[in-house]
């Protein structure tokens, strides 16, 4: 039997494909030195406690305080944490990543007076320091925020409290993350080649996409094995991360754990119920794609495992890293120099960990801070698929820089909810530029299911994952015990409603909620699927070379917070407080099945 593959040690490296941290801090010593100075300056934060009431030139410096604080343990933990996700087998960067947790807790807990503080001033006070002192201006929209979440916030001493215990509340989410990322142990497999390979989180992803049904099948059935073996320790993880939402929204009189997550961008509820019904509504489109999908795999019966190979064969096209670069390069030329001039400076200055090595942290990321380069993490592999997976984190990663260059601290940085617009603005825009510059029949076939598979797995999949999400949270707050068996019968029923009647009901599938992380994020997940019908109708505005499309939406990268959210979005041209932009991403993806059930009726004939 032949030796199964390993991954590399991270010193193993080439120095060109990791990030360069050293921009950062120099080094761990470094890391220790602005680690102290925070400590310290920490103790003199309750001096600017109380003072609020004495004046606008005291509400100012109590201002300046609070966000000096929130920018150094933003730089501290970005850089704790990007050691640690770059091999969280190390022990010596899980103790950095902790203290700079316990001192992001401390930091928080430090200056949690400082909202109720302002919430007991009357908002005549309040605005009357504005019209004294105009170096306040800039705060404006802050503080409007503040005050905005007046029947939420508590007395100084019980948000101190609540500040205090944050790391018990993410504890749940931190356990998860431990036993997925560094404790799981899978088991070896045969690859198409008959060779041992080692199973991992990443190798999982690429061998889903798999053409030899055998190894698809092994990879799934082995990934989920291990999962059932701890189903019971992530049901009692997700469950205790659901009630500590829930109890934080109680404590803070909003009606549901969703309301509260939504609330801090203005975000209606009625966005994410539109989302879901839309979806719900449009269904048919996604059971009519599942069964063209049967067809061509000609199987007798089609398992969840084969939802992610191309179903017209083995890959027509496969990019190397520096090929994908030029591709990126080349598709983007529809934003314009300052855009680019941005993507080729994260290729040339180091801003992105590429390979995958023992003990990295799964899937890919953009990450920073307002004093940092936007990072981004990676686990490459050779394939189409990976190149969208460039272009989508480098959208995060231009956003997060325009965003930075272009706002104060205190507006320098941007809601999830905005988010992932731009960076499925950018796979959109990928995607035309493979479809114009393409013209092998196959090619194109392929490009369009792999359209198709990514509309599936970030509007459709997303979408389900949201209306899981939202189920847990309601049965929990009815009393209704989250366990393991719960949760996979409700589970299964979900993705048996989506996927539809030509999908067997394997019973693996049932586990899948035990693997996510986005559910360990509160209410994140359905913002890629409003994210991505956003993006379709801006990606088709700036193609089109339509008036102002393009400076419009670059100011929307450009805002970071200064707005809120839906605002921002309806100055770039999309309301996504109507379900219109849902819809018109629903009639492309019909467009599109149609356009490859055809073109490939036209290669079988």
């Amino acid at each position: 039997m032949s030796e199964a593959k390993q991954l590399p040690e991270r010193s193993s490296l080439p120095r060109e494909m990791t990030w360069d941290l050293t921009k950062i801090f120099k080094d761990d010593e470094a890391f220790n030195d602005a680690y102290q100075v925070l400590a310290d300056e920490l103790k003199e934060v309750n001096s600017f406690k109380g003072t609020l009431a004495k004046g606008s030139a005291a509400f100012l410096r109590s201002i300046e305080m609070l966000l000096d604080v929130y920018r150094k343990i933003e730089v501290i933990y970005v850089y704790a944490h990007l050691k640690n996700d770059q091999d969280t087998s190390n022990p010596d960067y899980q103790a950095l990543y902790a203290r700079a947790s316990t001192l992001l807790s401390q930091a928080s807990e430090a200056v949690s007076w400082f909202e109720p503080e302002v919430l007991s001033l009357s908002d005549e006070t309040v605005w009357g320091y504005f019209e004294e002192n105009q170096q306040l201006e800039v705060y404006r929209h802050f503080i409007e925020n503040i005050l905005s979440e007046r029947p939420h916030i508590l007395s100084a001493e019980q948000e101190s409290l609540l500040a205090g215990a944050s790391e018990i509340f993410e504890a749940s989410s931190n356990t998860f993350s431990v036993l997925n990322n560094a404790d799981l142990k899978f088991p070896v497999i045969k690859d198409e080649k008959g060779e041992s390979i080692q199973l991992t989180h990443g190798v999982y992803g690429q061998l889903m996409e798999s053409t030899d049904r055998s190894v698809r099948e092994a990879a799934f059935k082995g990934l989920y094995s291990v999962y059932e073996q701890f189903k019971n320790t992530f049901a009692q993880t997700l469950s205790s991360h659901v009630k500590a939402h829930n109890y934080k929204a109680k404590v803070r009189h909003y009606d549901s754990a969703r309301a509260a997550a939504l609330s801090g961008n203005h975000i209606p509820e009625s966005v994410y119920d539109t989302l879901v019904e839309v979806v719900n509504k449009n269904l048919p489109l996604l059971h009519r794609y599942v069964t063209l999908r049967k067809r061509l795999l000609k199987v007798e019966e089609l398992h969840m495992y084969d939802m992610y190979t191309p179903i017209l064969g083995e890959a027509s096209i496969k990019y190397s890293y520096e090929e994908a670069q030029e591709k990126a390069l080349a598709a983007l030329q529809p934003m314009g120099e300052e855009y680019l001039k941005v993507v080729k400076t994260a290729f040339n200055d180091r801003w992105i960990d590429v390979i995958e090595n023992q003990g990295k942290r799964s899937g890919a990321y953009s990450s920073g801070a307002y004093d940092t380069a936007p990072y981004i993490l990676m686990n490459w592999h050779d394939s189409l698929d990976q190149l969208f997976t460039l272009v989508h984190e480098m959208g995060h990663s231009v956003h997060s820089y325009f965003t930075r260059n272009n706002q104060p601290y205190v507006y320098g940085d941007y809601s999830i909810f905005l988010a992932e617009i731009a960076s499925t603005t950018n796979e959109n825009i990928l995607t035309e530029y493979l479809l114009e510059t393409e013209k092998d029949p196959r090619v194109r076939a392929y490009i369009l299911n792999h359209y198709l598979d990514g509309f599936k797995g970030t509007i459709f999949r997303q979408t389900q994952f949201a209306e899981f999400e939202h189920f847990i949270h309601t049965e929990d707050a009815k009393g209704i015990p989250l366990t393991s068996e719960y949760l996979n019968e409700q589970y299964g029923q979900l993705n048996e409603k989506y996927y539809g009647p030509e999908v067997s009901k394997d019973p693996e599938i049932t586990l899948e909620w035990s693997r996510i992380p986005h559910f360990y994020y509160n209410y994140y997940v359905y913002q890629y699927a409003t994210g991505f019908s956003a993006a379709s109708a801006l990606a088709k505005n700036i193609l089109a070379g339509e008036p102002d499309a393009l400076t419009n939406y670059l100011t929307y990268l450009k805002s970071g917070s200064s707005d809120f959210p839906i605002e921002v979005m309806r100055k770039a041209g999309v309301d996504m407080t109507q379900p219109e932009y849902i819809e018109d991403a629903m009639a492309v993806f019909e467009a599109r099945l149609q356009e490859l059930e055809e073109l490939v009726a036209t290669l079988e004939g």
